[in-house]
């Protein structure tokens, strides 16, 4: 059914088939094995991959993986406006994608799932479009989310990617189209953003949630960055 969400699991059995309406497939526990017009490859936890409309494709996936299942009649327009058919998606959606398995699976309410498919979309409609990058650089990627508070340190970096430095470097600015630090501090504005324009944190605390020690460094970077100090942004 369009626009609805739903949790599923797949077999090992190849099977194939279209539908009417698109379909996002973002895996849970588990990896989907997928073939479609564009794409050929597996689709693991963190990621998402979009079936359009009327495109045949063929999956395979263990029986013990699951899966939540978005069914629309439209895309929102970052997604029908870009060509990535796989791509990985932010923390906040990969969390709230736990909150749909446990609700739809604790109780039937259409009105509340009514509302859980009205805010996946507009998690959806949030999401920046990294191609699928290699597992190497999902992990530092994650790694970097958790640790927005710690020095992050490129030979660090590119241990937990099990790739020398130089190599490190490289391929994540292939793969995710900023430099290692371009990524780190765009990733630390955003969330001191999020932290001035949501908590009554004071603006040190602000700086030292995402790794600045020093309040005036951290108001440098803040400005260069949004045009505006955190305590403009903040009043």
């Amino acid at each position: 059914m369009p626009n609805s969400l739903s949790i599923r699991s797949y077999s090992r059995q190849r099977r194939g088939h279209s539908h009417d309406y698109h379909q996002l497939v973002l895996p849970l526990r588990g990896v989907i094995n997928i073939e479609l017009e564009g794409y050929s490859g597996k689709v693991a936890p963190g990621e998402c991959v979009v079936i359009h409309t009327g495109t045949m494709h063929h999956f395979t996936a263990n029986e013990e993986a699951r899966f939540v299942v978005a069914d629309l009649s439209d895309l929102p327009e970052n997604l029908a406006q870009s060509d990535c058919l796989v791509f990985s998606i932010t923390a906040p959606l990969i969390s709230y994608l736990n909150f749909i398995e446990k609700q739809l699976e604790h109780q039937v309410n259409p009105e509340l799932e009514r509302s859980m498919f009205e805010t996946f979309v507009l998690l959806l409609s949030e999401q920046h479009f990294f191609k699928q990058v290699d597992h190497r650089l999902r992990a530092v990627l994650e790694h970097i989310s958790d640790h927005l508070t710690d020095k992050l340190l490129i030979d660090e970096l590119a241990k937990v990617a099990c790739l020398s430095p130089t190599q490190f470097k490289k391929v994540f600015k292939e793969q995710v189209g900023l430099s290692v630090m371009q990524y780190i501090t765009k990733e630390r504005m955003e969330k001191a953003k999020a932290l001035l324009m949501h908590t009554d944190y004071p603006i040190q605390l602000v700086a030292e949630q995402v790794g600045y020690a020093d309040l005036s460094s951290f108001g440098r970077r803040f400005s260069n960055h949004f045009g505006l100090s955190p305590k403009q942004f903040s009043q």
